[in-house]
C-alpha cells in the first residue's frame, strides 16, 4: 500500500524516509485556523486528521500521514507568525520561557477508512534572547516564519533553545516517530 505524507515539509519527509519507506509528499487541503474555544491539543489533532483525510479521494488505496503542531504559552495558542515583525514579537514573548508544543499525528487508511491518532507533547525552554539575536535569527532563517512559534529547531533555531523535554525527540520537528512506527505496524507495514 502506498504511503503518502500530507505535508510539503522536507523535514517531516526526511524523518519518515529514515525508516526506509518510500513516501510521496503532497500538499494537503486544510484551513489551519483554530476553532473558537478549541484547545491547542484539540486543534493539533483536528488539523492532523483533516490534512490526512483531505487526500483520501486522490489516494483511495493509501496510508496517508497527516501532522500538525500547535504551540501553547500562557494559555494562548502560538501559530505561525507569517511576517518578520510578528516573528520578532513572538520570540520576544517566548524568550526565557517554557513553551508546550503539541505535535499531532494521524494515519488514515483510505481503503478501510480506519484512522489512528496520537499527540506528542514537548516542553521547550528558550534561552533569554536579545532583540538583536532574534532579528539575526529570523534574517538567517526566514523559513522559521512558517513554523509554530518561529522556532525551527532542526536548523539554526536549535541555538534558541536551552532545554527540551519529550518522550520522542522527533516530535518537536513535527513527526512523533515512535507513535508513527506503531501506527504503521498496526496497518501491516513492516519497518524492520
Amino acid at each position: 500500500m502506498q504511503i503518502v505524507l500530507a505535508s510539503t515539509s522536507p523535514y517531516r519527509r526526511e524523518i519518515i524516509e529514515r525508516l526506509g519507506l518510500p513516501v510521496q509528499a503532497v500538499a494537503p487541503v486544510c484551513d489551519e485556523t483554530p476553532l473558537p474555544g478549541e484547545s491547542a491539543l484539540d486543534t493539533a489533532v483536528r488539523l492532523a486528521r483533516t490534512k490526512a483525510m483531505s487526500l483520501a479521494e486522490r489516494f483511495p488505496d493509501a496510508l496517508i500521514i497527516g501532522g500538525d503542531q500547535v504551540a501553547l504559552l500562557d494559555g494562548q495558542q502560538i501559530g505561525k507568525p507569517g511576517s518578520f515583525d510578528n516573528g520578532v514579537e513572538m520570540l520576544k514573548w517566548m524568550s526565557g520561557r517554557t513553551v508546550v508544543f503539541h505535535s499531532a499525528l494521524a494515519v488514515y487508511n483510505s481503503r478501510s477508512g480506519h484512522i489512528q491518532e496520537d499527540v506528542g507533547i514537548t516542553r521547550v525552554t528558550l534561552r533569554q534572547l536579545t532583540e538583536q539575536q532574534i532579528r539575526n535569527y529570523l534574517t538567517r532563517e526566514p523559513d522559521a516564519l512558517h513554523c509554530a512559534g518561529s522556532a525551527k529547531s532542526e536548523t539554526l533555531g536549535g541555538a534558541l533553545l536551552q532545554k527540551v523535554e519529550s518522550d520522542d525527540p522527533n516530535a518537536l520537528i513535527g513527526v512523533p516517530l515512535f507513535a508513527l512506527v506503531t501506527m504503521l505496524q498496526n496497518e501491516g507495514v513492516e519497518i524492520l
